[in-house]
C-alpha cells in the first residue's frame, strides 16, 4: 500500500519517486484541485512548462510541491478518486510521506522540532505568560526570532493564559462536585486540544459551561498533544506515540459509553481520520467512531431532542467562517445551523481556506504567501458583523488580515445562554 508507514518501502525515495509519478500524472489530466492551494497551483504549472510531460518533473520540483503542501486536506473530499477507488488517490498523505521521508534523511529541523512540541512549550510559557506574552510583542525580539527560528517577525502569535485549561477544570470539577448527573445523561470526554489548554481557555470554559447546561456529564483524562504539529514536519514517529497515549487515556471511557468532543476542527480531524492509519488498532478506530467536533456533537444533542433551547440574548448578524479541516471531515454545516437556533441569529458562512494552516504561516518564507491565500476571506470580514470560526489558527490568521479577532461558535451559544464569559470556577 502506498501509504503503509510499516512498509520498507515507505521511506524509499526510489518508491516514493514512483508514487509521485503515477498520482501527479493523475492529477495533471483531471486538475479539479487546480486552484485549491499553492501546492497544485505550482504542479500543473511546472508540467506546463514541461510540455505536459509528467516524467521530466525533477526531484526538485517534488519537493516544491511538498513544501507548498499545507495540509488543508480540502483536495481529498474534493478528488474523485479517493480509495476505494482503484487510483487510490490521497494527496496529502502523498505529501505526508515526503516530508516524512525528508526528515528521515535529514532529521527533522530545530524549527519543525521546536513548533512542535507544544506541550513543552504550553507548560512553561503559562508559568511565565505575562513575560513570554511581552517578549512575543517585542519588536527586537521577534527580529531576532525570525533570524534564528524562522518564525516571520509579522506574525501575530497566541498569547499564553495565566493558568492552563486543565489546572481551571480540577478546580472547576470539584466545585460540580455536588451536582449528580443523571444515569440516563450523555456522557462526553473533552478532548480540550493544546490551543485551548495554554492559549485560549475560554473556549474550553464555554464548552464545559454548555456541555453542563445541557446536562452532559463530563470527563477530563490527561491528554497529550493530537501530534498534528508533528506530522506537519514529517516526525511520524512522534506523533504515532502521541497518539498512542491519547487512545490509552480515551479507550476506556469510549468501551463504558462516552463520546469524545473537541473544540479544534485538526484534533477532531485527526481522531477521527489519522488515528486508526497511524495506529491501525481496534481502539484507535473504535474511538475514531464515537469522536465528534463541538458544535458536531451539539448539532446531535439537537437533532435527539436534547439541546436546551433556554436562550435568553439574540446574537445578531454573525460572519463565519468554515475551517478546512471541518470541511473535510465532511459533516456540513453544523456551526451554523446550531448558532441560528438562537432567536435573533443569521449567520452568513464563509467557506474559503484562511492560509494559516497549522505551523506553515509561521515560517518566514510562507507567511507573506498565507496572506494571499486567505485575503479572499479577510475581505468577508470588513463589514460590522460579529466574527466566528472554530480555528484557533484561523481566528489569528483573520485577525491579522482583517482586524477582526472572531470567537468560536461555542463561546457564542453560552453567551447567547446568558451565561458568565471566562468563569474563574
Amino acid at each position: 500500500m502506498a501509504f503503509d508507514f510499516s512498509s520498507p518501502d515507505f521511506y524509499e525515495p526510489g518508491a516514493f519517486e514512483k508514487e509521485t509519478g503515477r498520482i501527479f500524472d493523475i492529477c495533471n489530466g483531471c486538475r479539479l484541485c487546480y486552484n485549491l492551494c499553492p501546492s497544485f497551483e505550482f504542479l500543473f504549472e511546472r508540467i506546463d512548462k514541461l510540455d505536459g510531460e509528467v516524467h521530466k518533473l525533477e526531484r526538485s520540483d517534488t519537493k516544491k510541491v511538498v513544501d507548498l503542501c499545507y495540509d488543508c486536506k480540502l483536495c481529498y473530499p474534493k478528488c474523485p478518486y479517493t480509495p476505494p477507488h482503484n487510483y487510490m488517490l490521497d494527496f496529502p498523505r502523498l505529501m505526508l510521506r515526503g516530508k516524512a521521508i525528508e526528515a528521515k534523511k535529514s532529521g527533522v529541523s530545530f524549527r519543525d522540532s521546536l513548533l512542535s512540541r507544544t506541550d513543552f512549550l504550553g507548560g512553561i510559557s503559562t508559568k511565565v505568560a505575562p513575560l513570554v506574552n511581552w517578549t512575543l510583542e517585542s519588536r527586537p525580539i521577534r527580529l531576532l526570532m525570525e533570524k534564528t527560528i524562522g518564525i516571520h517577525r509579522d506574525r501575530n502569535l497566541p498569547k499564553y493564559a495565566g493558568e492552563t485549561f486543565s489546572s481551571w477544570y480540577k478546580r472547576h470539577s470539584k466545585d460540580a462536585a455536588s451536582v449528580k448527573a443523571s444515569e440516563a445523561a450523555p456522557k462526553v470526554v473533552l478532548f480540550h486540544t493544546c490551543s485551548v489548554n495554554y492559549n485560549d481557555t475560554d473556549t474550553g470554559k464555554a464548552a464545559i459551561q454548555v456541555l453542563e447546561r445541557n446536562g452532559v456529564t463530563i470527563a477530563v483524562p490527561r491528554q497529550k498533544c493530537c501530534g498534528m504539529p508533528y506530522l506537519d514536519g514529517g516526525d511520524i514517529d512522534t506523533a504515532r506515540k502521541n497518539a498512542q497515549f491519547n487512545v490509552s487515556m480515551l479507550i476506556n471511557y469510549v468501551k463504558n459509553g462516552y463520546d469524545v468532543v473537541s473544540p479544534g476542527p485538526s484534533c477532531s480531524y485527526l481522531i477521527k481520520q489519522e488515528y486508526p492509519m497511524l495506529l491501525k488498532s481496534q481502539d484507535a478506530t473504535l474511538i475514531a467512531s464515537h469522536t465528534f467536533d463541538m458544535m458536531e456533537y451539539l448539532a446531535k444533542l439537537n437533532k435527539e431532542g436534547r439541546l436546551s433551547k433556554d436562550f435568553t440574548k439574540p446574537q445578531g448578524e454573525i460572519t463565519y467562517h468554515l475551517p478546512c479541516h471541518l470541511k473535510a471531515q465532511n459533516i456540513g454545516y453544523k456551526s451554523r445551523d446550531v448558532m441560528e437556533l438562537v432567536p435573533g441569529t443569521k449567520v452568513d458562512v464563509v467557506a474559503k481556506c484562511s492560509g494559516h494552516d497549522g505551523t506553515w504561516s509561521l515560517k518566514k518564507e510562507y507567511f507573506p504567501l498565507s496572506l494571499e491565500v486567505g485575503k479572499p476571506l479577510f475581505e468577508k470580514f470588513s463589514d460590522g458583523t460579529a466574527a466566528a470560526s472554530d480555528c484557533p489558527l484561523a481566528q489569528l490568521q483573520i485577525e491579522k488580515g482583517s482586524g477582526k479577532k472572531p470567537r468560536h461558535p461555542v463561546q457564542i451559544l453560552r453567551d447567547a445562554y446568558g451565561l458568565d464569559s471566562n468563569p474563574k470556577m
